[in-house]
């Protein structure tokens, strides 16, 4: 008995994409470890905003927040070719989202001042926030964060398919109703508004539970059969790689429509609140340089 599942990255992932996603979410972790010793490390000993590279910090953080207009312009206008293309902008536009606001934080010590400084900090900090919820609606319904759109149908298609294939999962009794079982529950009907995050927090605990099952399940099914004992632990990680597959498929196509409506909206509200923060931006360097 060969005790092979097969093996492939969850539905509309692909490798390279996964690989990415990967090192974006390095590059936030890291960001949000330089946001908590910019707020736990006296910073104000070694930066002011007046002068020297507190300033110069102010001064790349405003310039990077700028640069973030080219993403949109370069994909409006075919005649900004020259630029670059799309993809590279938008990966750009992602690393200027996250640099442009942690530089102006270190830029003001991570702490309040003058009235226009204020104002001007809490419009970068709603921008800032306003682009990780369009990040992560934006992988929500594209295959990874660079990837092409996706579809309902075809993210319906592909989990049906995964539901056709599943490998020598037969051998652990009883385990595929609970696959069945946890894919219903994900897929439960909830607030349109809270869907995506509901279906997220669903899956990772179906998930948990899932692989305790799965674990259970083949040690006793090991105990019973010498064969299974022997591809033991090669079965286990083959089930909970398949497993997970459905889970995350059943999640995408949950997720999917609302995700699709809220980034709609979010695309309406997002440019008003950038364009409020240049204006906002540059009647702070003004007063900064004239008072």
């Amino acid at each position: 008995m060969s005790a092979v599942i097969e093996s492939r990255p969850p539905v509309g992932v692909r490798r390279q994409d996964r690989r990415r996603i990967g090192r974006s979410h390095v590059g936030l972790t890291l960001a949000l470890i330089a946001v908590v010793a910019g707020l736990v490390l006296p910073t104000e000993r070694y930066l002011t905003p007046q002068d020297g590279i507190g300033y110069a910090l102010g001064i790349a953080g405003g310039s990077m927040m700028l640069g973030l207009l080219i993403y949109p312009l370069r994909k409006r206008q075919p005649s900004l070719a020259f630029l670059g293309s799309i993809r590279g902008w938008f990966r750009t536009h992602m690393v200027l989202g996250v640099l442009g606001p942690l530089a102006i934080l270190y830029h003001s010590n991570f702490s309040l001042g003058a009235a226009n400084s204020n104002v001007a900090l809490a419009c970068m900090l709603t921008v800032a926030c306003s682009g990780l919820v369009g990040r992560y609606l934006y992988t929500r319904i594209h295959h990874g964060l660079y990837g092409r759109r996706a579809t309902l149908r075809e993210l319906a298609t592909d989990a049906e398919r995964l539901r056709e294939h599943s490998g020598d999962l037969r051998v652990l009794p009883g385990l595929m109703d609970e696959v069945e079982r946890a894919e219903r529950y994900i897929s439960a009907p909830t607030t349109m508004l809270l869907r995506p995050l509901v279906a997220a927090l669903r899956q990772r605990a179906e998930l948990r539970r899932m692989n305790r099952l799965i674990r259970h399940a083949v040690g006793i099914a090991a105990a019973r059969s010498p064969v299974i004992g022997e591809q033991r632990q090669r079965l286990t990680q083959a089930a909970q790689r398949y497993v997970e597959a459905r889970l995350v498929a059943a999640r995408r196509v949950a997720e999917f429509e609302p995700s699709e409506r809220l980034f709609a909206a979010w695309h309406v509200l997002h440019m008003p609140l950038f364009l409020m923060l240049v204006v906002v931006g540059i009647v702070h360097v003004f007063a900064v340089h004239l008072y």
